[in-house]
């Protein structure tokens, strides 16, 4: 049993991605709220909801890429 490496390198690329995500949606939720009286208040409170979102999903997806390049996980054929 070998690890693909190239999927390996693909989730630590997708890990990255997310810690990004990580720390930019706490920030821009945070700018949000402190700016509770702008007219740009609802805007950048659902884009800080998305990227925290895509921060969740994209976490799941990554551990999910690496599981497989560890484990080698063979592809289901449709």
């Amino acid at each position: 049993m070998k690890t693909d490496r190239d999927l390996l390198v693909k989730g630590v690329k997708h890990f990255i991605y997310t810690f990004i995500l990580m720390f930019t949606a706490p920030v821009v939720l945070w700018q949000a709220f402190k700016n509770h009286g702008h007219f740009l208040y609802i805007p950048v409170l659902i884009f800080g909801i998305i990227l925290a979102i895509a921060a969740i999903a994209m976490g799941f997806y990554s551990v999910h890429i690496i599981m497989n390049a560890l484990f080698n996980t063979p592809k289901k054929k449709k």
